[in-house]
Formats: C-alpha cells, structure tokens, sequence
C-alpha cells in the first residue's frame, strides 16, 4: 500500500495537534513534516536531503510570508506535491487566488476529520476536493456577467452540465457516482472531458469556468 507523506503548515499548536491525531489514525497517510510558518517549511524543501511530501496542508493566515504568497514557492520546491488549502477563510478573493496559484483544493476548518481525510484521498486520486460550504459561496458571490449561453453553444454534454452542477455543490465523484446512480468510471470520465473542454486543471477551476460562461441555471428570486 502506497504511503501518503504529507506535509502541514499552520500555525495554531492546537490545531497541529489535532490534524496530527486525525493523520495517525488514518492508514496509508503519515505526518512527515509539520511547520509553523511557510519561511521554515520553504527552507526544509531546499536542504540538500530534502524528500518532499506527496502533499501539503497550506493554512493561508500564517506569520510572514502567508499562504497565498508561498503557495508558487511551495508548487516550485515541490512540484509533483499537491496543495491543499485549510483554512478559516472563505474570502471569494483567497479562494479564487489560491485556485489560481495551483491549489488542488480549499477546505475551511469547521471540515471534520472523514471530510479531510476524503479530501486527502481524493486529490492524491486525481481529483479536487472544494468544501461544500466554498462552493455554495463561490456560486452565490461570483455573479455572470456574460449572458446565458446558447444551448447550441455550450461545449458540455447534458450529462457532463449535471455533473459540474454536482461538482459546484461540493460532490466528490464517489458522491456523484451515487446521486446518478452511475459507474464511478463514468464519473471519472465525465469530469475527464469536463476539464477537457473548459481547459481547467481541477474541480474549483472548473466550477468557476463554467460560471463564467453562464453554463449554471440562474437563480430565481
């Protein structure tokens, strides 16, 4: 069974500690490295017997250099390490930023100890976990200013529009798989061509592509 090494940067002890006892509870994962600030997890990554982690848990508030600054440090120290954002923020500006910059996914720390680690697996499966919160946020902040587009025009399947509605809500593919009773191969492949076609990297990307373009129905007052 292959070993997940994961790396966290934050700088609350107490909530250290908690990922901590999450982490060696959960098989197939271990807590190589913890830090409290980005400066000093950056200097490790730089040593020359450095073996960088499989994937980082980013806080964005940190003392010095924050999340959203160090996060191209980190994707360039550690370029095959995926990111993901654990923060309290819920900020649509750190959120799209972060998204941006290269983070695999955004998770606020209200997210329990099964949703973490969810969100561990399914971005060490390809995939990008968004907080199901953050997603409604991102849907009911980021208003289209595009018009609606064609239903000729829209590059996406009826199929692959429901599951980027899915995937806005928060879903992760096993939880989409269930809600349309369908293969998670299918699901896989769905969201495969999704990113395809939207020419986005993650599920974040994605969601915020597909609202740019009006691809989401409008909501009714």
């Amino acid at each position: 069974m292959r070993i997940i090494r994961i790396m966290l940067v934050e700088d609350s002890k107490e909530y250290r500690e908690g990922i901590r006892l999450i982490l060696k509870h959960s098989p197939g994962m271990v807590l190589t490295d913890e830090f409290a600030t980005s400066e000093v997890a950056l200097r490790s990554l730089q040593t020359p017997a450095a073996k960088p982690p499989d994937l980082v848990l980013l806080d964005l508030r940190l003392p010095g250099m924050d999340g959203l600054e160090s996060l191209p440090y980190f994707r360039s120290y550690a370029p095959d390490a995926k990111i993901i954002i654990l923060t309290q923020s819920d900020s649509a500006e750190n959120i799209l930023k972060a998204i941006k910059l290269g983070a695999m996914g955004y998770l606020l720390k209200t997210a329990t100890a099964e949703e973490i680690i969810d969100g561990i697996k399914t971005v060490m499966d390809g995939g990008a976990p968004l907080d199901p919160g953050v997603a409604r946020f991102i849907l009911k902040s980021l208003q289209v200013r595009l018009p609606m587009a064609k239903k000729d025009d829209q590059n996406l399947s009826e199929r692959e529009l429901e599951v980027l509605e899915l995937l806005a809500d928060g879903l992760v593919k096993k939880e989409i798989a269930t809600r349309l009773n369908i293969q998670y191969s299918t699901v896989d492949y769905h969201v495969g061509r999704i990113y395809e076609k939207l020419n986005v990297k993650n599920a974040p990307a994605a969601v915020n592509e597909g609202h740019r373009r009006g691809l989401f129905p409008q909501e009714t007052k």
